[in-house]
């Protein structure tokens, strides 16, 4: 099992659209410890600049189809 620490440093890819959505800026988790959810930074804009974070892409864990050594598999996820 992977900590937090090592997942945030696995690029993440968009399996649907083939995209590289980047690395891991946040994590969310459940009240039992769990990871709910992952963030991804969102396409550039100045307000990204200015206020970190917003903007930001979050990927609920369901759609998460696998963990690799280097990336981390997402489904369906887009960034319009």
């Amino acid at each position: 099992m992977a900590n937090s620490s090592d997942i945030r440093k696995k690029e993440v890819i968009d399996i649907t659209t083939g995209r590289r959505m980047g690395l891991i800026s946040d994590m969310n988790f459940s009240p039992d410890g769990r990871i709910s959810s992952i963030s991804v930074p969102g396409p550039f804009s100045i307000a990204g600049i200015l206020h970190p974070g917003k903007g930001d892409v979050v990927i609920p864990w369901g759609r998460i189809v696998k963990i690799g050594e280097d990336v981390i598999l997402v489904e369906g996820t887009s960034l319009e």
